[in-house]
């Protein structure tokens, strides 16, 4: 009889342990982990069509979103500190997206107030300058392809005078032309990098103008930019002389096309939306890869970039990808000769983000 009594009540509590299992998994869901939305919005400055920074963005998280099962939602042509890039998110949050990449400097600084009120949703951005508690700053370690770059510029120049258009000079772009200019001078220390900034990210008839003067008036027989458009390397292919693409393959160039600085967005992106499908991206502050998971490098080289070279810059690239040659590093002086780092230190990832509104000697402004 004891026995039997027993199982009974062993029933009754099985039967009651299922009982409240079903209710709290039937009445109780949001105690359990929720699936992270599978819809993700996408802004950007310029037509996803538009060769250069727009397409190369939009190729590589339409590439990210279709290898993870996301349905991608975009709004193009977003001009920034308008009032459309605010306007914009509100159009994709209305549309039950879980997250949204906002693809401009400009538009984090924006939006912010805006992102407030859409507190379940994680944004990204490009910029690191603007902080939220659902923001995360992303970006590739760009300056890593304009060290090597730089590298080769210095190997092939013959006047020892590069041009580099450049859009502003914020922390990105002065970084990038800052590891430009050290690979440069790495390779012939008597290299000038002259600057001619547009103020402006596509301004093609500007910087047409500002690739012509300084070829004419500067005496670059190389030239690269920090520009969202191809309007440099047209200057350069006219004139004769050469030029290193910048965010895309440039194709239909003579071999003055030495070579691009591309971004693989499709493995940029890729690692993003998968932190946000983990739900770690809006407690991510920044996420930055760079040569270590093959995300940022050069393209193919023409004709005129030697065997020796190519070998060069291949052990130059390992060493970077390793960890082996950190850029920022050793005795580093600004252009008014102030010390900005020592022997046997390294400038910090926090300095290179949010600090970097300076210029290494060698670096000339064009007047």
């Amino acid at each position: 009889m004891k026995s039997a009594r027993t199982s009974v009540l062993l029933g009754v509590g099985l039967c009651l342990l299922t009982l409240i299992t079903f209710m709290i998994y039937r009445f109780d869901t949001d105690l359990l982990p929720q699936e992270a939305p599978k819809k993700v919005g996408f802004v950007i400055l310029g037509d996803i069509q538009e060769p250069g920074w727009n397409a190369s963005h939009y190729q590589g998280i339409k590439s990210a979103c279709e290898k993870l099962g996301l349905t991608l939602l975009v709004r193009d042509r977003v001009e920034d500190n308008s009032g459309q890039c605010p306007e914009a998110i509100r159009e994709l949050a209305g549309e039950n997206v879980g997250m949204i990449f906002l693809c401009s400097y400009a538009y984090a600084a924006e939006a912010k107030d805006v992102m407030k009120e859409y507190k379940d949703i994680a944004f990204a951005t490009v910029s690191f300058e603007t902080r939220a508690r659902n923001l995360t700053s992303c970006f590739v370690r760009m300056y890593q392809g304009r060290y090597l770059a730089g590298v080769l510029a210095g190997m092939k120049t013959k006047s020892g005078v590069i041009g580099y258009v450049a859009a502003i000079p914020n922390d990105e772009v002065c970084r990038g032309l800052n590891a430009f200019t050290i690979g440069a001078r790495k390779m012939n220390p008597g290299v000038r990098v002259v600057v001619a900034w547009t103020g402006d990210w596509a301004n093609p008839a500007v910087e047409k103008e500002k690739a012509r003067r300084l070829i004419k008036e500067a005496g670059a027989d190389i030239l690269t930019y920090h520009q969202d458009e191809k309007a440099v390397p047209d200057a350069a292919e006219a004139a004769g002389v050469d030029f290193i693409g910048y965010n895309e393959v440039l194709t239909g160039y003579s071999e003055h096309n030495l070579t691009s600085i591309v971004c693989h967005w499709d493995i940029y992106y890729e690692d993003i939306l998968r932190r946000y499908l983990k739900g770690e991206l809006s407690s991510l502050r920044n996420s930055w890869i760079g040569m270590d998971r093959d995300a940022v490098g050069l393209a193919e080289y023409s004709r005129k970039v030697t065997h020796e070279e190519r070998s060069f810059l291949r052990q130059v690239r390992q060493r970077l990808g390793s960890g082996q040659e950190p850029i920022f590093s050793g005795i580093l002086y600004d252009r008014e000769g102030n010390l900005r780092c020592r022997e046997g230190e390294t400038i910090s990832d926090d300095a290179l983000l949010n600090h970097m509104d300076w210029l290494v000697q060698g670096v000339v402004t064009l007047d």
